[in-house]
């Protein structure tokens, strides 16, 4: 009689343990283009909140659809800024002002930013609730 093959799948609902950090690098790389964006647009350096800061670690703690719809933005706005800081890049590099697209880029980016941070749950002035 032939034993059944064992079926290494994840439990349902259970995600990697890296998907926190993927989250967070992909938060960072954006804000680090972003911050280039702004650079080339001629716009002042502008100080990141907490909320900003300390997304990742916030969305994490975020179930359901907030959670999936948090990580589908990032993933979009990463989409959005690598081909956009390239060809901002090689308008520089051919001595040609970039300030106007990168204006437009950084508004786009600006407004996709602020929907994924409304995706945060309201907090008080302690910060989030937490369990122990």
């Amino acid at each position: 009689m032939d034993k059944p093959t064992p079926k290494f799948t994840k439990p349902a609902g259970q995600e990697p343990r890296d998907t926190s950090s993927k989250l967070s690098r992909q938060w960072t790389a954006v804000q680090d283009a972003a911050q280039a964006v702004a650079m080339m647009a001629g716009l002042a350096p502008e100080k990141p909140s907490s909320k900003i800061r300390n997304f990742p670690a916030l969305i994490k703690d975020v179930e359901g659809w907030r959670l999936e719809l948090a990580k589908s933005h990032i993933a979009d706005m990463s989409a959005m800024m690598q081909p956009g800081v390239a060809a901002l890049l090689a308008v520089n590099a051919r001595g040609q002002d970039a300030t106007a697209a990168a204006l437009t880029l950084w508004r786009e980016y600006h407004a996709a930013r602020e929907a994924v941070l409304a995706l945060l749950p309201e907090t008080g002035k302690m910060g989030p609730p937490r369990s122990a």
